[in-house]
Order: structure tokens, then C-alpha cells, then sequence
């Protein structure tokens, strides 16, 4: 079992940047994968960035590459979201996820993970 709270999201202007924390505590003995979502009102949840249990290695979507970047600290208990050049249409929900059983493209699917956390709202004005 593990537990997962988000936190560092609000209201910021267009251009701004934002970084997002994520703290798991609980089960955290074992390396595992973590990710962030997020969904605004009216869509799926979509894949953010996620980095793996396995080298560390990283995957950022498309729609945000080069705008954010996804770390840890060593314990891999915290994992950031560094959001910079934000747009409106990066507003919504985002999420962290985390679970031990899965690696590298696998990662990317928001149905492999088994532990979430709340979520923290993310607005960005125009």
C-alpha cells in the first residue's frame, strides 16, 4: 500500500511556470514508477511524464516536451513536476500515480498504475 498527495498547483499566467510535488509515503521501500496525469472537465486523463523504477529513465508527452520536466529526490519518495512556459490549455487536474509493477513505455498507460493521489488543480489565465 502507499499513499500520495500532490501539492504546488494554483493560478498562474499564461508564460508562468509552476512546480508540482508529489510525496508518497507508506510502502516506499521498493523502487517503483511514478507518473503525473492530468484531465480537464470533458476529457480522459492523459499521460504527463513519467519516470521509471528501472535507470531513471523518463518519458515526457509530446504536447508539454520541452515545456516540462519530470525528477525525484533520491529516496524516490517526492517526485517534481517543473512546469515552465504554461499555457490555458495546460489547465487542469493533475494527478501523480505510482505503482512497482511496471516499467519503461508501460508507464505511459494511466490504467497500469494502481496508487493515486488526489490531485492538485493547475489554472493557467490567459
Amino acid at each position: 500500500q502507499m499513499q500520495l498527495v500532490e501539492s504546488g498547483g494554483g493560478l498562474v499566467q499564461a508564460g508562468g511556470s509552476l512546480r508540482l510535488s508529489c510525496a508518497a509515503s507508506g510502502r516506499t521501500s521498493i523502487l517503483y514508477t511514478m507518473g503525473w496525469f492530468r484531465q480537464a472537465p470533458g476529457k480522459e486523463r492523459e499521460f504527463v511524464a513519467a519516470i521509471t523504477r528501472s535507470g531513471g529513465r523518463t518519458f515526457v508527452a509530446d504536447s508539454v516536451k520541452e515545456r516540462f520536466t519530470i525528477g525525484t529526490d533520491n529516496a524516490k519518495k517526492t517526485v517534481y513536476l517543473q512546469m515552465n512556459s504554461l499555457k490555458p490549455e495546460d489547465t487542469a487536474v493533475y494527478y501523480c500515480a505510482a505503482d512497482w509493477k511496471i516499467d519503461g513505455p508501460h508507464a505511459l498507460n494511466p490504467g497500469n498504475y494502481n496508487y493515486w493521489g488526489p490531485g492538485t488543480q493547475v489554472t493557467v489565465s490567459s
